[in-house]
């Protein structure tokens, strides 16, 4: 045991010996030897002597690029070893790697990815400060390398990439991607890589991400939201019949809600149909039905938008008389049972969205009374969960309220501007009785069929040229929903959490480099 320890301490001075001369070393190329050395110790039993290989690897690792390989090896072979101390140290050095080596960025990267699952908090923790440090040197290699886990890594490790990616990346992406346009059509394509696979959380996560980049907000080209619009039907698993669960059947109508803005008239008339027939669906006949209160919101925000753009095209579906002057006005024929078939929903509709109101009020005032009465944190915590829920829930009839009551007249006005704000998109204060809607005609802030708001105008202005949605596809989602049989596709079947990834990769199987 003795002999043991005399060995270890005297390797440790050994490795001391070789730090010193090379950094005493004016030509430091001289000294392979020594820094052979300190690779070698890599190979070792002492514990101390492998901790301190990890200090001395990356400081003289740019003199010797003819052993530049062995080094990376020896660093990744120490963070697979037993002692949580040596790899600690030896995640702490790999991005010192890449101070004047960059070109192993992507490499590192790739296997600090795979890191990730660890489940030491002191290990993990050096894994993320060692992935910022690298981001901040060459984000565009360190994301190339994240994503590419996100895309075809193994599932835990996969998973944990993308809890990094959104815990840790995407709140600073403004400090991170730069140059700011370069930096998200570059995320933007990797993103659509990695979505050939993914959950409908995974799918919402990523989609939020791109909607805040700057190349997908106010003002942009059109082909740019169309891009989006791609996105989304490449999701839709549109070559399958739809049998989604509700929060990716939900998913896709919020989707085409925030999209349906930006459509083209030509897109408005061809996506119209299914809107109309999803809404039918899902309108109450009877007072008695409980309605899909955020599939409705979804659905009637799509309709005002797509209907503004093409108000005739509602003449046939909902029984309106819109005059445009235009051949497919279609006066002449008679869809008066269209029009009392889609009022009395409305109308139905709206009594049950009202009773739903009044009990939802009742409610807050109930958590109100409840938070006065908490005694302890957490239970002013459930309490103040529980209102939030009520606050979006109130909004989102509101909205539902503020939709409807417009559409009973036989030449409606359309909402084609921004009055409505979509309960999910961001919380609302929660509105007393007394400003909610109550019946009675809508207040003229709604843009008139035919015409726009400058806000609308810009955006239906841009949204020209090359048509912004593949409306042809977007319908097949649609009425895939209103069918709600068949099967899913392989891809489908993953994407609702089926098998097919393979398993983590264990300590000692070696590293899997993309």
């Amino acid at each position: 045991m003795a002999s043991d320890t005399s060995a270890d301490a005297a390797e440790v001075e050994r490795l001391y010996e070789f730090g010193e001369r090379l950094n005493e070393a004016k030509d430091k190329s001289e000294h392979v030897s020594d820094y052979e050395g300190i690779i070698a110790a890599v190979e070792g039993h002492c514990v101390k002597a492998k901790q301190l290989a990890a200090q001395l690897i990356p400081r003289f690792f740019k003199f010797f690029p003819g052993l530049s390989s062995r080094a990376v090896t020896a660093l990744f072979d120490l963070v697979e070893e037993d002692d949580l101390g040596i790899r600690v140290q030896a995640v702490r050095s790999l991005p010192l790697l890449c101070k004047d080596t960059p070109e192993y960025v992507s490499k590192i990267v790739d296997v600090l990815g795979q890191l990730l699952t660890s489940e030491e908090n002191v290990e993990r923790d050096a894994v993320h400060k060692a992935l910022m440090s690298l981001l901040r040197q060459d984000v565009k290699a360190s994301l190339t390398a994240l994503f590419r886990h996100v895309e075809i890594g193994m599932e835990n490790v996969r998973e944990k990439v993308i809890c990094f990616l959104k815990d840790k990346v995407f709140p600073i992406k403004t400090e991170l991607l730069k140059p700011q346009v370069e930096m998200e059509r570059h995320v933007t394509n990797l993103v659509k890589k990695s979505l050939q696979d993914v959950t409908g959380a995974e799918f919402k996560l990523f989609m939020d991400f791109l909607r805040s980049f700057s190349i997908f907000g106010v003002g942009v080209p059109s082909e740019h939201i169309q891009e989006l619009i791609e996105i989304i039907e490449g999701q839709a698993d549109l070559d399958a019949q739809f049998n989604l669960p509700e929060e990716r059947k939900l998913d896709l109508l919020k989707n085409v809600a925030v999209s349906s803005p930006y459509a083209t008239a030509q897109d408005s008339r061809q996506l119209l149909p299914s809107i109309v027939t999803l809404l039918k669906k899902y309108l109450p006949r009877r007072k008695t039905e409980g309605p899909k209160y955020d599939y409705l919101e979804c659905l009637f925000f799509s309709f005002h938008h797509l209907a503004h753009k093409t108000p005739n095209s509602t003449n046939s579906l909902c029984g309106y008389k819109i005059v445009t002057g235009q051949p497919s006005d279609r006066l002449g024929e008679d869809f008066s049972e269209n029009y009392k078939d889609f009022t009395e929903r409305l109308s139905s509709t709206e009594e049950v969205v009202r009773n739903a109101m009044k009990k939802l009020t009742q409610g807050m005032a109930d958590h109100n009374k409840a938070l006065c009465a908490a005694k302890t944190e957490e239970e002013k915590a459930n309490i103040k969960a529980e209102q939030q829920k009520t606050t979006t829930a109130l909004h989102n009839c509101n909205n539902i309220l503020a939709m409807t009551q417009p559409l009973h007249a036989k030449a409606p006005l359309f909402i084609g501007d921004d009055k409505i704000n979509l309960s999910w998109k961001e919380p609302m204060k929660w509105l007393s009785a007394s400003t909610m809607p109550t019946g009675g005609k809508r207040k003229a802030t709604a843009s008139v069929n035919g015409s726009r708001s400058t806000s609308a105008a810009i955006a239906n202005k841009k949204a020209r040229g090359e048509g912004f949605v593949r409306s042809q596809l977007v319908n097949r989602a649609l009425e895939g929903l209103s069918r709600g049989d068949g099967g899913r596709s392989g891809r489908a079947e993953r994407a609702w959490g089926g098998q097919g990834r393979g398993r983590r990769r264990g300590r000692g199987w070696g590293w899997n480099f993309h």
